[in-house]
């Protein structure tokens, strides 16, 4: 089956952000990224709120057919603690 492929027609903005408090330059580009999942997100929060609503609670996990065999090594990584970790790591330095 085809695969279905999301655009963002979104205008992008003048230039690149000057720095503010964070010292941090925001190109057009990571803007429109961010814009872009800020975007999809609000539409899968929808979509969950309207199924919770229909048929509580269900949804829907994507599962590879045919998953990667370069993939089987693969373990997740809890973002919060490596968050954590690094923060701790900082204040240490």
């Amino acid at each position: 089956s085809p695969v279905s492929r999301v655009v963002y027609n979104g205008k992008r903005s003048g230039g690149p952000r000057s720095p503010g408090a964070g010292s941090e330059i925001f190109t057009p580009a990571h803007e429109e990224n961010v814009r872009f999942i800020y975007e999809a997100w609000q539409c899968v929060e929808r979509d969950l709120r309207s199924q919770m609503g229909n048929e509580r609670g269900l949804v829907e996990e994507y599962v590879e057919k045919m998953p990667n065999p370069s993939l089987k090594a693969f373990k997740p990584v809890d973002l919060g603690d490596l968050k954590r970790r690094n923060t701790q790591d900082a204040k240490k330095s």
